[in-house]
């Protein structure tokens, strides 16, 4: 995104951008078939979930003014209309945590004031969205989110944590309260003595942990070694959503041995009561506020502006980071201009307004990622055996699939072709193809291994398209009328799948990487590079990680402790905002620029983006699935400058000897020598040769296979 502060540069660049593939938003989604409903159901409960339980306590807070049903209409509207209309279908849309504690500061103040009241106070919060969106829009004009440019790592992935804590923290929260009476109950129930209140926290216990633990080994399930293809790939898909009906059901096992409110369940009113509805006629109330309080909603709807402001553009942001290395244009300043006017028509309808959510919208792009990973490993699988079935060599091999590839990049008119291809070879590979003899012998599955080296060899994309987000916002949409339905959800199953967001959302934060790299033990570290990893470990001494992964963490506990703050913390993104002059001008007093640049490089600092190709993807939803793959997300590393993971050495066999001591760059001790790759038997100079990992500067697609006319490509 080019920064532009002058007024509505920023919204018509965007619509520019995205007008050029709108078209292709919708055919390539079209196109994958039916297995777009493997992330849309994904990104589905991920979605729902919260926002029902988001309602389930503004249920509470407000005296029932607010219920789940408000929340699910909310987020169901919002998504539908951002998925038509909006610029990055990317981002997830829902009620978030923010705009429940908002609201609940809001009715608290206005209930007890005779001119306000509990019948006047959704009349009065039409009027803080109004001035909610005037401010959204204003923003949006003047080309306020070109400062998130200068959003570094350091603040995304920090409050991408910070998340994940809160999230923890509703699920601890939430278990803690199985074993209490809840509000509003009628406290002589046989439910609520001491003995059942214990019996229900401990079925709660395990209703929660029973969700969280299958439901993160269900995501894994391609790695399993247990059962057919397709039935791993199922599972990894649909497991999730599985869990949840299956702990469901296990809720009914004890059945009449137990009172008839243990576990307890969602409650929330049926859809067609009139205490549901009521609220969508607020916008003739409207008129009835007192004039002092339409001008006093001015202050807190500059707090939720600011809220939204930072809340809706990091999430986008998240949702599209270097790693996944996205074709399309962004849309920062229209999307912020869309959530203006779709404040206001919550606003007028009576509903809390949505906003993008974290981590709903990074889970998405990773989510596509992986149907994208399948839909291309599926055309590479079929390609190479093909082509071994036609005894080709290896360098024969690789220049097919590599066409296979590039014929699945194919442009429009408008835009130049892609030089981006597949991944080099590994040199244990190239080892065994040149130990057969010569280099052009025909090569089968002992030398090159279909089904585990195509993972390897297949750069990270992500399928972009408007259906996922379009069906799942309409699946919210229906769980306002399958209210009966989810009333027999136990409520300790959301809380279990807070949980299960909380973990899922860790993996590809460098931050948390991080953390983990320093409690590693010394004398283990050396196994960080035989596999994945990213380069910092080998350009930045440890001494220095550790200090600023310490600075880090402390920071992000100040801001979780400022959430601990009634009221004031809502404002929590203003300290995450506060680190943009923190990283410009403070760090750089601390530690050297080159070590800044690989830890925490911003996005002015990082190389151009690649060039956007509008791909036809035209068989890519169709032919035999080889799913057996890992979930190859699961352990996805972010990178300073958006290179691709690196290897600093190949894998270490069984027969290596265990190291004795720690080499003083962490550096594999073991790996002394290694095969000439292909290109140097050619002749050729090998870019890999310098010892060190690839930066993102150095990373070309190999010309392996390729012909002499054709290396000018690179």
């Amino acid at each position: 995104m080019d920064e532009t502060f002058v007024p509505f540069e920023g919204i018509k660049n965007d619509v520019k951008g995205r007008l050029l593939c709108y078209k292709q938003d919708w055919t390539g989604g079209i196109k994958a078939g039916f297995r777009i409903l493997a992330p849309t159901t994904y990104i589905f409960f991920a979605s729902a979930i919260p926002v029902i339980s988001f309602g389930e306590q503004l249920d509470r807070s407000t005296d029932g003014v607010l219920t789940a049903v408000q929340t699910l209409a909310s987020t169901a509207l919002c998504g539908i209309i951002h998925s038509i209309i909006g610029g990055q279908p990317l981002l997830i849309l829902g009620v978030a945590e923010p705009t429940v504690i908002m609201y609940t500061f809001m009715y608290n103040f206005a209930k007890d004031r005779a001119d306000l009241g509990r019948n006047l106070f959704l009349a009065w919060t039409g009027w803080v969205c109004v001035w909610t969106a005037a401010l959204l829009i204003m923003l949006s004009i003047v080309g306020a989110c070109s400062i998130i440019n200068r959003f570094t790592r350091l603040a995304g992935e920090l409050f991408g944590l910070l998340i994940a804590m809160l999230f923890m923290q509703q699920a601890i929260t939430g278990l803690v309260e199985e074993f209490r009476v809840p509000n509003r109950e009628n406290t002589t129930l046989i439910e609520f003595i001491p003995s059942w209140r214990f019996a229900n926290g401990m079925f709660a216990v395990v209703l929660s942990f029973g969700l969280m633990l299958t439901g993160l080994r269900s995501r894994k399930a391609r790695s399993w070694r247990y059962g057919s293809g397709w039935l791993r790939g199922f599972v990894a898909d649909y497991g999730v959503p599985l869990m949840v009906l299956v702990w469901t059901a296990v809720s009914y096992i004890p059945g009449g041995s137990v009172p008839h409110g243990i576990p307890r369940r969602l409650l929330s009113p049926s859809p067609w009561s009139p205490g549901a509805y009521q609220n969508w006629t607020v916008i003739s109330e409207m008129l009835d506020v007192p004039v002092l309080y339409i001008l006093g909603a001015f202050i807190p709807a500059t707090m939720i502006a600011v809220l939204y402001y930072f809340d809706h553009s990091v999430a986008s942001q998240l949702a599209q980071q270097k790693e996944f290395n996205l074709r399309k244009p962004s849309s920062f300043h229209y999307d912020l201009l869309l959530l203006g006017f779709l404040t206001l028509i919550c606003g007028l309808l009576g509903i809390p307004p949505s906003n993008g959510v974290i981590p709903q919208s990074p889970m998405h792009t990773k989510s596509l990622a992986t149907l994208k990973h399948q839909l291309l490993r599926n055309r590479l699988v079929a390609t190479a055996r093909q082509s071994i079935r036609m005894n080709s060599s290896l360098g024969e091999l690789y220049g097919n699939m590599q066409e296979a590839y590039q014929q699945m990049q194919t442009p429009l008119i408008y835009q130049e072709a892609s030089t981006r291809g597949l991944n080099e070879l590994k040199e244990t590979t190239i080892q065994a193809a040149t130990s057969m003899g010569h280099i052009s012998a025909p090569v089968d599955e002992t030398v090159f291994d279909v089904d585990k080296e195509i993972d390897d060899l297949l750069p990270v994309e992500v399928k972009e398209q408007r259906v996922s987000n379009l069906l799942q916002a309409m699946m919210v949409g229906g769980c306002v009328a399958a209210m009966p339905i989810l009333k027999m959800i136990p409520t300790s199953v959301l809380w279990g799948y807070f949980a299960f967001m909380a973990i899922e959302s860790l993996p590809g934060n460098q931050f948390w990487e991080r953390i983990l790299f320093i409690f590693t033990a010394p004398s283990r570290r050396y196994k960080v590079l035989e596999d994945y990893h990213t380069t910092f470990v080998e350009t930045v001494p440890v001494k220095t990680i550790a200090f600023f992964t310490i600075f880090q963490a402390l920071y992000l506990l100040v801001c979780f402790g400022i959430t601990w703050i009634p009221i004031a913390g809502v404002l929590f993104p203003v300290m995450i905002m506060l680190l943009v002059p923190v990283r410009q001008y403070i760090l750089p007093k601390f530690f050297k620029g080159a070590h800044l640049q690989d830890l925490d490089a911003s996005e002015y600092e990082e190389s151009p983006a690649l060039p956007f190709n509008l791909t036809a993807e035209t068989n890519l939803g169709s032919g035999d699935s080889f799913i057996h793959e890992g979930e190859i997300f699961d352990e996805l590393v972010t990178r300073s400058r958006g290179e691709v993971r690196c290897v600093s050495s190949p894998k270490i066999t069984s027969s290596t000897s265990t190291p004795t001591a720690e080499h003083a760059s962490i550096r594999n001790p073991h790996v002394l020598a290694h095969s000439p790759p292909l290109s140097e038997l050619r002749g050729e100079r090998n870019p890999r040769s310098v010892g060190r990992s690839p930066r993102c500067a150095d990373i070309r697609p190999s010309t392996l296979g390729r012909s002499p006319s054709d290396s000018t490509i690179i």
